[in-house]
């Protein structure tokens, strides 16, 4: 028994979709980074510790601690937090089997960027007079 089917309505049947295959180059440059990125951010937090010490200049001088505070918490607390959604961005990369080895390198640069930044308002902080 066979069914025929109009000819308009083939028009609309599409093929499936190609099965995307897992690379396994992209996945080690995307692994191997990932296990390393735990130590740049603790590097990142320590260094924003260090940052405290920006506070012996305001003895003789008038400083805005509450700018000095953002910055000083920001460059603590915000390489971690962009470690953990590089991390989440690149599972879920790697899981939809797409590029990922590209996320390392740019949460590698947004750790450094926010800190960067943290620092400057420690600093706009310390002139402040």
């Amino acid at each position: 028994m066979t069914f025929s089917m109009p000819p308009e309505s083939f028009r609309t049947l599409r093929p499936e979709p190609a099965a995307r295959t897992s690379r396994g180059w992209d996945v080690a440059l995307t692994i191997v980074p990932l296990v390393l990125l735990p130590l740049l951010a603790l590097a990142a937090s320590y260094a924003g510790v260090l940052l405290a010490f920006a506070s012996d200049a305001c003895g003789s001088t008038t400083c805005n601690t509450g700018l000095m505070n953002i910055g000083f918490w920001t460059a603590v607390i915000s390489p971690w937090v962009v470690l953990v959604i590089g991390v989440i961005v690149a599972i879920v990369r790697l899981v939809r089997r797409r590029l990922a080895f590209w996320v390392p390198l740019v949460t590698v640069v947004a750790v450094v960027a926010v800190w960067f930044v943290a620092a400057a308002l420690v600093g706009a902080g310390v002139s402040a007079s």
